[in-house]
């Protein structure tokens, strides 16, 4: 397979580590940036274009878009134009604006796609999914799913001001950046019939965009979710608790583990995280999951337009 991968950013780089562990047997990188394409392409051995046409041309089995933000819908469309198969990094877009017709040429053109909500890979949420499947809580009635950081500790040394975040047109904010958890509250509880939603810049951070967000919605199902999503907290919170008719389901990322506790028995039992698990190996989940869908052409997890 020949893949092309478009921005030389961390999480593209990291996308490219995995595309070669994977042994995908060609691969190129898009960047302008001459500097960060050449550093890549002596590192691992890639073809290298200095704009997405050119990668294009290359006629490469699948794209993977990891560009800031802002970028996304655009490069998307123009890999869905020219009939690629297409894993787009998180989120979407940071707006509506394009994205019908990146959904309709994907349609139409019967592609392969992915958004890249890796934290679906996570062990963590994935046992979480694996126990609502089972059915262990009965009917499902609310959830509470929260994440939460201080955006001036995610790059020490950084000036976090100049960060993509702090600026609503790179697609800064934290209900897109923390889209991880609203994607995870519909896995769980399924489709949003529903949604209320409140946010504010209500701390000192010197940013341009929402630095607390609380989301309110209502499944199809009839359950209720409460979504918390911040830049503020000082200690890094992230989980959830899913409570049910027979019980409830908590999941922890910073003790590591799920609990599930039986209303019935009124016993408690837990699941810890895999002691060897590496944060890396949902990545390369994801992108195998991906790589896989497209030899066999069956959709993904989360494929553009989302059904």
């Amino acid at each position: 397979m020949k893949a092309l991968l478009v921005g030389a950013g961390s999480i593209g780089r990291r996308h490219l580590q995995n595309l070669k562990a994977l042994g995908v047997s060609e691969l190129g990188v898009v960047e302008t940036d001459p500097e960060q394409r050449s550093a890549m392409a002596q590192v691992l051995k890639t073809a290298q274009f200095p704009s997405l046409e050119l990668g294009l041309d290359w006629s490469p089995d699948f794209v993977v878009v990891a560009t800031p933000t802002h970028l996304h819908a655009s490069h998307a469309l123009q890999v869905a134009r020219r009939g690629c198969h297409v894993f787009v990094e998180k989120p979407l877009s940071h707006v509506a604006e394009g994205l019908s017709e990146v959904s309709e040429l994907v349609e139409r053109n019967r592609l392969v796609s992915l958004v890249g909500c890796n934290m679906r890979f996570h062990p963590g949420p994935a046992k979480v999914k694996a126990l609502l499947a089972q059915g262990l809580l009965g009917k499902v009635l609310f959830a509470r799913v929260q994440a939460g950081s201080y955006l001036p500790s995610w790059r020490p040394g950084a000036d976090y001001r100049a960060n993509y975040a702090a600026r609503e047109e790179t697609g800064g904010g934290c209900v897109l950046d923390c889209i991880h958890e609203i994607d995870l509250t519909r896995w769980y509880l399924g489709d949003v019939r529903e949604v209320v939603c409140m946010t504010g810049h209500v701390s000192s951070l010197e940013i341009a965009t929402e630095d607390v967000a609380a989301i309110v919605c209502r499944h199809v199902s009839g359950a209720i979710s409460e979504i918390h999503l911040d830049y503020v907290q000082q200690s890094y919170e992230r989980g959830c608790q899913i409570v049910g008719e027979g019980g409830s389901i908590f999941w922890d990322f910073i003790q590591k583990e799920v609990r599930w506790f039986d209303g019935g028995t009124g016993q408690w039992t837990n699941f810890p995280q895999p002691a060897e698990w590496e944060v890396n190996q949902m990545y390369v989940d994801e992108m195998k999951h991906f790589i896989d869908c497209v030899a066999s052409g069956r959709p993904t997890a989360l494929p553009i337009p989302f059904r």
